[in-house]
């Protein structure tokens, strides 16, 4: 089931499926930080009264605004491993 990552919660894990923003350069600097289709990321921590969001995204922290959030749709990975 996809939804945003604005939606996600602080430890959620998710794919992106699709980034819908207006800006073409915003498209551009998300891309040339690894966030592009297929990519997985993780909510690290969210910020209080609409603050960022800091995401995990291969290897690296980012800290995006919840706008910009709110144009990337994903779907949630659930790890089934119980080890």
């Amino acid at each position: 089931m996809a939804t945003t990552l604005d939606r996600l919660h602080v430890g959620d894990r998710a794919r992106i499926v699709c980034i819908s923003v207006p800006d073409a350069a915003l498209l551009d600097r998300l891309a040339d930080r690894g966030l592009v289709r297929g990519t997985a990321v993780r909510i690290q921590e969210q910020a209080l009264f609409g603050g960022p969001i800091l995401i995990a995204v291969r290897g690296s922290l980012l800290a995006l605004r919840r706008r910009e959030a709110a144009g990337i749709q994903v779907e949630r990975i659930f790890d089934t491993y119980e080890g």
